[in-house]
């Protein structure tokens, strides 16, 4: 069960990765381009194509099994690892990861993992050399076991063969209006996360992003089939702490008064303020939870920004600082912590939401599925890219072809027992 080769190609996400400093800092828009300098180590310019390192098995049958390597949108923003540097990140590979890939187990996953991101000395590997490694190791333990890369992951948690869909969350981008329409007509279950990533986009008083907020859920109902009522998830990137102010109370009130404007759907604000560090956060969001439980408001908290480990996950749970948490699954690693990031939700009984970034690529957008259908996470992203069609079919048919293979399991061990 031993790989004998290790294969790297360089690749393109599926977006671009941006400063966020720079554009929270005011830098405009020309087009796709952001015009001014950029502030975020390693950027050499406020938007930069994403890049990818896909790392492919050899097995011992010649078969190859792949995973990828890329970096967040937000890189280096929020306490994430740095850019990623396609060279930088080949050779730490070579050196370093290939050597302990050719002497594991390829068939025990979580064995190999263990072995594979041991720390070099007392520095813990990058995320993305995590991420798409385990996604790698993954499929192959799926390959040689003859399994799904969904049971591979239940087998190892000891988990039942899950039965049920997880809702799937699209993103807009900044067209918003004609991608608002896509996610109805295609019948999304989350929407429309709007990326509002601005003071032009956020408005005075958050007057801009109210009036957004309004005109999706009238036209959910204009041009919606009947009975259609999808979640109402937006993405706000600080903006009411940054122009309401950093009170919880005063950012309650305010979320409260957008969740009063549309009193049929169920509201969630993610990442409404950014204080400053991981404990901060923990501590504020905490609040913020608390005064809108005791309201009996409909809106819901996601935290983002700081929650990028697995051990902030696991603060952030525990400590109710959100009513969901985004496992942002390249911040988090190897994607068997994106596993226990949503068990560790669900044992708190805080809502997990498999998430991740539009830089991903189509492969690792389906090994998520995998995670998140077989640990039943209450939502995914559907990634990657900023267009609706691509991430949402690429997503959306794999947990259809994953469930439709998990039936088929089901009835022969029922019929065998």
């Amino acid at each position: 069960m031993h790989i004998k080769d290790i294969l790297l190609a360089p690749g393109s996400g599926a977006f671009f990765y941006d400063d966020q400093e720079a554009i929270r800092s005011g830098a405009s828009q020309d087009g796709f381009i952001y015009v001014g300098k950029p502030i975020t180590p390693g950027f050499t310019s406020i938007r930069i194509p994403a890049s990818s390192l896909s790392i492919g098995l050899v097995l011992a049958d010649d078969t190859v099994v792949w995973g990828d390597m890329m970096s967040v949108q937000y890189s280096g923003a929020g306490g994430r690892d740095d850019l990623f540097e396609t060279d930088q990140i080949s050779d730490l590979t070579s050196r370093v990861v290939a050597p302990r890939l050719l002497d594991a187990d390829a068939s025990l996953y979580l064995d190999a993992c263990a072995k594979v991101f041991e720390p070099i000395g007392h520095e813990r590997l990058p995320l993305a050399i995590e991420y798409g490694v385990s996604q790698a190791l993954l499929r192959a333990a799926a390959y040689l076991q003859r399994k799904t890369m969904a049971e591979i992951i239940c087998a190892e948690f000891d988990l039942p063969l899950p039965t049920c869909r997880v809702p799937i969350y699209c993103q807009s981008g900044d067209a918003r209006e004609v991608n608002v329409d896509k996610m109805i007509l295609k019948g999304v279950d989350i929407l429309p996360h709007g990326l509002i990533n601005s003071r032009q986009k956020f408005g005075v008083d958050g007057q801009t992003f109210m009036e957004f907020v309004k005109w999706v859920a009238t036209r959910t109902r204009q041009i919606g089939r009947p009975g259609y009522h999808p979640v109402l998830h937006f993405d706000v990137y600080g903006w009411i702490g940054q122009e309401i102010g950093l009170e919880p109370q005063s950012i309650a009130d305010f979320i409260c008064k957008v969740a009063d404007t549309v009193p049929d759907f169920t509201l969630n604000i993610e990442s409404p303020a950014d204080f400053g560090s991981t404990q901060a956060q923990i501590e504020n969001y905490a609040k913020i939870v608390s005064i809108l439980d005791n309201r009996g408001s409909i809106a819901r908290i996601v935290v983002d920004e700081r929650c990028n480990t697995l051990e902030d996950i696991r603060l952030f749970a525990e400590a109710k600082g959100a009513h969901l948490v985004q496992i942002k699954s390249p911040d988090v690693g190897s994607i068997a912590d994106t596993a226990r990031a949503v068990l560790i939700c669900k044992a708190n009984k805080v809502g997990a939401y498999v998430g991740g970034s539009c830089t991903e690529t189509d492969l690792s957008a389906q090994a998520s599925v995998h995670i998140s259908v077989a640990t039943q996470a209450d939502i995914m992203l559907a990634k990657p890219g900023m267009g609706v069609d691509e991430a949402f079919s690429i997503v959306g048919n794999e947990q259809n072809r994953l469930l439709a293979m998990l039936n088929r399991r089901r009835a022969q061990n029922q019929n065998v027992g």
